[in-house]
């Protein structure tokens, strides 16, 4: 569904269809998918211009390009990344798209099993948890329910990871949306993970332990904008919260 937001080719037909039932009640939907994306472009250049250089990408999705290996190699042709989804199809698009370049590969886990993801082979092949790491969970912890313990599995996370480590998170929220905590929620019934879209209030304490970089958390096209600063109408449409955090 993500992809098809995007406007990538990676999906199929129960994907837009799924997708287009949630755009019918929730038009912003697309516009927020997009939001989400190009703030997760933009912390990726930041940690990596930060000096962090491996990466573990947890909730990848199906590819679409520019992915997060794609877009920190602008920067360092060397960073590492492991991609983490629970999803097979998903796996079987990550070789042709994801891991083809190298120094990149893919664990087949669910993030709710933290311990399993760390203790992964390709994990512990690429990741040197004795140098800075970091940790993507975008458009993720909306899928985790408040009883998985979505603040236990960051921590769990955050543990492993030493100072100088990155934690870059973004939620659907319902604040500027109110009716996406209802009936757009109930076209994710039938997906692999429902939705549970969260408050500002209650998004902020994932951060806990972690000091926030500037502008702390904020709906994701106004965290650090590049170019000219979206318009009220543009966030009026975009229904996601953005922050990045730094291990001291």
């Amino acid at each position: 569904m993500y992809d098809y937001y995007l406007g990538g080719r990676d999906n199929y037909e129960v994907d837009r269809q799924a997708a287009e039932s949630v755009l019918q009640l929730v038009p912003d939907a697309r516009p927020s998918a997009r939001a989400n994306r190009a703030f997760m472009h933009r912390a990726v250049r930041e940690v990596v211009r930060r000096g962090v250089r491996q990466i573990i990408d947890i909730g990848t999705g199906i590819p679409t390009s520019p992915n997060t290996h794609e877009v920190a190699r602008e920067s360092d042709p060397d960073v590492r990344v492991v991609y983490v989804d629970n999803d097979p199809i998903v796996a079987t698009h990550a070789g042709a798209k994801l891991t083809h370049a190298g120094n990149a590969g893919f664990v087949l886990a669910d993030v709710r099993q933290p311990k399993a993801i760390l203790e992964h082979p390709v994990v512990r092949e690429l990741i040197d948890f004795d140098q800075p790491v970091a940790l993507l969970l975008v458009a993720v912890l909306h899928f985790i329910k408040d009883e998985e313990d979505p603040a236990g599995i960051l921590t769990a996370l955050g543990e492993a990871l030493p100072s100088g480590s990155c934690l870059v998170l973004t939620h659907g929220t319902g604040d500027f949306h109110r009716h996406i905590d209802g009936d757009a929620a109930d076209s994710y019934k039938n997906a692999t993970a429902q939705l549970t879209v969260r408050s500002f209030a209650e998004f902020v304490p994932f951060f806990d332990g972690w000091e926030l970089l500037e502008p702390g958390v904020v709906q994701a096209p106004l965290w650090r904008p590049e170019g000219e600063p979206p318009t009220a109408e543009e966030l009026a449409r975009v229904a996601f919260y953005a922050g990045v955090g730094v291990k001291e």
